[in-house]
């Protein structure tokens, strides 16, 4: 699909400079910018989640594990 967008001109030109250093189409490098970002996104609000339920919820270990892994790490040792 072709779109037109507006970019600053400094984004431009560095942009400009990756396409040529990578020997690559400007539209691969939009397009991977973009896939990289959604991707980003998607992490965001599944932390964003996961921040949530841990608002409400200890992630803390119980006393019986904190010491099972005490004892396993004093034994590697």
């Amino acid at each position: 699909m072709k779109v037109a967008i507006s970019i600053p001109d400094a984004v431009f030109e560095a942009a400009e400079e990756l396409v040529a250093r990578r020997r690559c189409s400007r539209s691969s490098l939009y397009a991977e910018a973009l896939e990289r970002l959604l991707a980003d996104a998607d992490g965001d609000e599944v932390t964003a989640r996961l921040d949530a339920v841990y608002a409400e919820v200890s992630s803390g270990l119980g006393e019986t594990l904190k010491d099972a892994q005490a004892d396993a790490l004093s034994d590697a040792w």
